[in-house]
């Protein structure tokens, strides 16, 4: 009677075992395409966004990783944080090791997960190790934007690009410390201008304040796409244990042309889990209105 159930149960615990071994050890280009109305006619911008690497490596010192970045020729680079692990002091070696190649291949502009926030915020635990990354990172060319905003411009298309640090009480694992837009302009500054404004802000369940304080694009990461993803549903449960968050691995439409895009990131952290969900670079091309 049971043999049959528990045939089918084996049967799938193996695929599912053979599928997340699979997309532990990979990752895709993930593709999105926006268009802005003051973009000249025909012309193309493409930007790179990595998020949540945790110090992974696909290929010695990321190579695979790199083919596919300059395989792409993006115009610049953003990155959303969590490149390295706090706990795991190895991987800053990794992080850096490709934050120095991308800035090889673009401009690239830095903004902080927690994992670096936290290690900013408590030197009596992790020492100077913030600091010596965020040198090296310096040392590069790279921009880091530790709530601060950089304009990048490039053959008639111009773009404030802002990195947010968030309150640590934002990441917190026991419910969700709310946040109003008056902290994030105490923190960046009232959105001012017609320029269009890119927001990294690396937790993305404060999506609808980003864009009251008037962000255009959000980039965010920090919930590895909801670990498990189901169709129609999107994400399950995100590494602090929140199920189905309502933005976790896609891009978003907000109000007035707003958008977000959420990455699922390149590695993992604590929850060595992947399945349906694989890790993913993401390559956002900006067009002309009739491009």
């Amino acid at each position: 009677m049971w043999k049959k159930p528990l045939a089918l149960l084996g049967t799938s615990a193996v695929v599912c075992a053979g599928e997340m071994a699979r997309e532990l050890s990979g990752f895709r280009v993930r593709r999105y395409r926006k268009v802005l109305p003051g973009l000249e006619k025909g012309r193309k911008i493409r930007v790179l966004f990595l998020s949540d690497l945790h110090g992974k490596e696909y290929g010695k010192e990321n190579r695979r990783l790199m083919e596919k970045v300059e395989q792409e020729r993006p115009d610049c680079i953003l990155t959303g944080g969590d490149m390295l692990t706090r706990t795991q002091p190895e991987t800053d070696r990794t992080a850096l090791a490709l934050m120095r190649r991308l800035a090889s291949a673009a401009p690239v502009y830095a903004a902080n997960g927690n994992h670096e926030q936290k290690m900013k915020e408590n030197c009596r635990q992790y020492g100077d190790r913030y600091e010596r990354y965020r040198h090296a990172l310096l040392e590069a060319g790279i921009r880091v934007l530790e709530n601060k905003t950089c304009l990048f411009q490039k053959e008639g298309f111009q773009a404030a690009i802002t990195g947010l640090e968030l309150p640590l009480s934002c990441y917190s694992h026991l419910g969700r410390e709310e946040l109003q837009v008056e902290e994030i302009e105490e923190r960046v500054g009232e959105r001012s201008g017609d320029t269009y404004r890119i927001l990294m802000a690396h937790n993305p369940a404060y999506m609808d304040v980003y864009w009251e304080w008037g962000a255009d694009l959000v980039l965010s990461g920090h919930l590895h796409g909801g670990v498990v993803r189901l169709p129609l549903v999107g994400g399950v449960i995100t590494p602090q244990m929140q199920l189905f968050p309502r933005y976790s691995g896609d891009m978003y439409k907000g109000k007035d042309g707003q958008s977000c895009v959420v990455s699922r990131g390149l590695g993992t952290h604590t929850v060595n889990v992947r399945l349906y969900n694989m890790a993913e670079l993401v390559s956002l091309t900006f067009v002309g209105k009739q491009g």
